[in-house]
């Protein structure tokens, strides 16, 4: 390890890896490029936002055999979300990274790039290509900024740095092609992993984590209204309840990315079930209602959603429809699918069955995301069924995630929130069939079926046969009417 003095403030600045080429001064954010036996200053880079993620220079963990020191790290936006890149050296004198987009990780390494690989316009989110004798899924595709940076690092990155890069995924393996440099990519091979898999150490404490999650080191900034585009100048950490002077849009900018609440008085309120900030302890985890949307398809049929955070463990969504409510968890491992034509897609060896694909449409969104939200975004879906199981494929221009649900019954939502709760959930929404549907459908049947024949040999018998069902159809209709009153 190499120490020096910082040549703005005089603290020692570490290199670690003989590989880092760049370090950032921990004190004052003063950035020194190492060239040859010399160190010299080449300015100051901007401070990353402390975001939701555990990991922080220092964090030590396990990948396979081999042991790893967190010593640097990237911070890059796109336009609708961020994400880190952690450098890492092992035991062995060895670098890598381990990317963090939300909760989701995966170790990377640099390999040789072949001659066969796609450019970058070509690159399509959904669609497969054939790299290094294996079929990958392109997951996304971006152009994004270093908003920021820390520790050290293994080439010269400055503000403003731009990083054209395209993800892909088979199962759990993962491979990234860096079109930064050129058209002639850089290749990141690797695999998705879990802070578990990791076995880290050192991580921020979640108390750590709820203090600063959103909060810059005092630097006068400026960020544009996500309902009308204006410069809002701010000050990070300190101003996090905006009002945009343009549009008169409430904006939350406590977060990565400032989120509307509402646009002046031009958006109603919409209620949900759950309310925002409602908190629940889920397998031993304390999670937190971050975010809520109400999402539609092509029909109209409408559906809410739930982001749920906590510090310790991935994102997930509450989704509640009227077929009851589902655990959704984005996938670290991809199923298997062929083409977005395929009928079928296989997870762990389980066969899922395609139900139908359609187009969703934001129309309301409220609280905190880990992406950009706004009303009026969609998204193409593929949804697949194993019993009571579903996978869920969603793709846009820039990317695709798959999802897996699971059915949670009423009663153990309102077991988790309690009090955060708003009012109860429709019978439908509780997970089965709302009182004196079935009832009314059956006994419409038979005198549907009853009708057939008195249609050409009416007698008086057949208005008996109405008399009788009116008599048993009445307390149905009327049970119903009250429970869905209710």
């Amino acid at each position: 390890m190499q120490t020096v003095a910082c040549l703005s403030c005089g603290a020692p600045v570490n290199f670690r890896s003989h590989a880092s080429v760049m370090a950032v001064c921990e004190y004052c954010n003063a950035t020194m490029l190492k060239d040859a036996d010399t160190v010299r200053y080449i300015g100051k880079m901007s401070a990353v936002l402390e975001d939701y993620s555990p990991i922080q220079v220092g964090s030590s963990g396990a990948f396979g055999s081999r042991n790893f020191n967190v010593v640097g790290r990237i911070q890059l936006r796109y336009a609708h979300g961020m994400w880190n890149e952690w450098y890492l050296v092992f035991d062995d004198a060895s670098t890598g990274w381990l990317g963090d987009s939300s909760g989701l990780y995966v170790i990377t390494t640099v390999r040789e790039a072949t001659k066969t690989l796609p450019s970058f316009d070509d690159i399509l989110p959904g669609r497969q290509y054939d790299m290094g004798g294996q079929r990958f899924t392109s997951s996304e595709k971006q152009v994004a900024q270093c908003i920021g940076g820390q520790g050290e690092l293994p080439f010269k990155v400055e503000e403003g740095w731009e990083a054209k890069v395209a993800d892909f995924r088979s199962g759990a393996s993962f491979v990234t092609l860096d079109y930064s440099d050129g058209e002639q990519p850089a290749v990141y091979n690797g695999t998705s992993v879990t802070l578990a898999d990791l076995k880290m150490q050192l991580l921020r404490e979640d108390d750590q984590i709820k203090a600063s999650a959103g909060k810059f080191r005092g630097k006068l900034d400026a960020l544009d209204c996500p309902s009308c585009g204006s410069s809002i100048k701010y000050i990070p950490g300190v101003t996090s309840n905006l009002v945009c002077p343009a549009c008169a849009a409430a904006l939350d900018a406590a977060g990565p990315e400032a989120t509307v609440l509402a646009a002046g008085e031009s958006v109603a309120q919409r209620l949900t079930t759950l309310q925002l900030g409602a908190t629940a302890k889920i397998q031993n985890a304390d999670y937190t209602v971050i975010g809520a949307m109400i999402r539609a398809d092509e029909e109209g049929t409408e559906w809410n959603e739930y982001l749920l955070y906590s510090t310790r463990n991935s994102f997930f969504w509450l989704v509640e429809t009227d077929e009851g409510w589902f655990r959704a968890t984005v996938q670290h491992k991809w199923p298997e699918w062929a083409s977005l034509e395929a009928e079928s897609a296989t997870l762990d060896n389980v066969k899922y069955t395609k139900l139908y694909d359609y187009t969703a449409t934001v129309n309301y969104a409220a609280g905190a995301f880990n992406w950009r939200v706004a009303a009026g975004d969609t998204v193409q879906v593929y949804e697949f069924e194993n019993g009571d199981a579903s996978l869920a494929a969603e793709v846009t221009a820039q990317e695709m995630t798959w999802s897996r649900s699971t059915p949670v019954e009423w009663s153990q939502v309102k077991a988790w929130f309690g009090d955060g709760i708003l009012g109860s959930a429709p019978a439908a929404k509780a997970g089965s069939s709302k009182p004196g549907s079935i009832q009314s459908k059956f006994l419409w049947w038979i005198l549907g079926l009853n009708a057939v024949p008195l249609v050409f040999a009416f007698s008086h018998t057949f208005l008996y046969t109405i008399i009788a069902l009116i008599a048993i159809y009445f307390p149905s209709s009327y049970f119903k009417d009250g429970a869905e009153k209710k």
